[in-house]
């Protein structure tokens, strides 16, 4: 792969270098206007999760087209000075930030953005505190309680509400509200997934209403993800919905057809060694696997049997042939690992370049 390569606007997507990573925009402003549609009737925003796409102009771009917050989420603190240097004026990292020099780069932020910062421990309070309270800033804190997954939170509703008095006495926070992450095995049905994501989020809903009972406002209540953002959305209390997979997708998501491919890794056929069988010049590197292997776009009868760092090798159908030199798309079955192979994204319509934007966040891990 040619990190360096940025194709001019205006070039047919034919004449594009491959392996390269592309964003069919049609897609992606169909994916954006999914959510804008859908949270202009809800008192609850999206509050997109910029791992999944690394880009201060995508994160802007749904903004602007509506259904958000008006910020993001980070995982890293690394992602998170992307964005606020990007212009993007909330950003709430959603894993606990502990070692010192990560918290005072996290404080450096909060002098021109709104952050926030999850919670599950007094002691990783305490030093939030100190650091914040040594640069003059205010970080807003938001305790993780743990529904499901098997990470980080507190584990119930009594050790929140005891972390949640601890870290309102604190110089240099604002205690905010609450969050909570979980996920699903596959659900095409809405009601089973509207039945799921209610079971999962009542603890969240148990955590704020004992907060609130002994006399301390809770601002946020931040959870769901992509496979429960209608379901979560439409839950009383909950204030913000942490969704990001629906933005460039990927194959695990392919039951929730209102979300469409965005992202793709274009390749270009090298060989036909044999029949039925042909060889793609994009491979692991390109794609990434971390849940199965790739699908091919809009070609039926080619399937991807095999691949190594460099290559992929396509099993043909029955009376399917394809060509050396003929162009192929790959859907990620993760798109978080795809993205972050790549520097830039090379955004499409009909079939020409429209638009490249940098990744700016790749390699950010910490």
């Amino acid at each position: 792969m040619d990190y360096n390569y940025r194709p001019t606007v205006g070039t047919p997507m034919e004449e594009l270098d491959t392996p390269c990573l592309i964003l069919d925009m049609d897609e992606l402003d169909n994916n954006m206007d999914v959510i804008a549609h859908f949270y202009a009737g809800q008192s609850s925003k999206l509050r997109g999760h910029s791992k999944n796409h690394k880009t201060p102009a995508i994160a802007h771009r749904q903004i602007r087209r509506g259904g958000t917050i008006g910020g993001v989420c980070s995982a890293k603190v690394a992602e998170a000075e992307v964005m606020v240097h990007g212009g993007i004026p909330s950003v709430f990292i959603t894993s606990e930030v502990i070692a010192p020099l990560k918290i005072d780069r996290l404080c450096a932020l909060a002098q021109d953005a709104e952050m926030l910062v999850a919670c599950d421990d007094p002691k990783n309070a305490r030093d939030l505190s100190r650091a914040a309270a040594a640069q003059g800033v205010e970080l807003g804190v938001v305790i993780e309680l743990e529904t499901g997954m098997g990470r980080c939170g507190v584990q119930d509703a009594q050790q929140g509400l005891a972390l949640a008095r601890t870290i309102q006495g604190l110089p240099g926070l604002a205690f905010k509200g609450i969050m909570s992450h979980q996920t699903i095995p596959v659900m095409p049905d809405r009601e089973d997934r509207v039945t799921e994501a209610r079971r999962v989020i009542q603890g969240v809903i148990n955590l704020k209403d004992t907060i609130e009972a002994d006399g301390i406002p809770v601002e946020i209540v931040s959870t769901g993800e992509t496979w429960s953002y209608d379901a979560v959305g439409e839950i009383p209390g909950v204030t913000e919905v942490q969704g990001g997979s629906y933005l460039i997708m990927e194959t695990s998501y392919d039951y929730m057809t209102e979300f469409h491919h965005a992202g793709k890794v274009l390749t270009t056929i090298v060989s036909t060694p044999r029949p039925g069988v042909a060889v793609g010049d994009a491979g692991i590197k390109a794609v990434g696997m971390l849940r199965a292997m790739p699908e091919v776009d809009g070609r039926p009868g080619v399937t991807v049997d095999s691949m190594d760092p460099d290559r992929t090798v396509y099993k043909l159908d029955a009376g399917v042939e394809l060509q050396i030199g003929d162009q192929l798309a790959l859907l990620p079955p993760q798109q978080d690992a795809m993205v972050s192979r790549w520097d830039r994204f090379i955004g499409v319509r009909n079939g020409k370049v429209e638009v490249v934007w940098d990744i700016q966040a790749r390699g950010c891990h910490n």
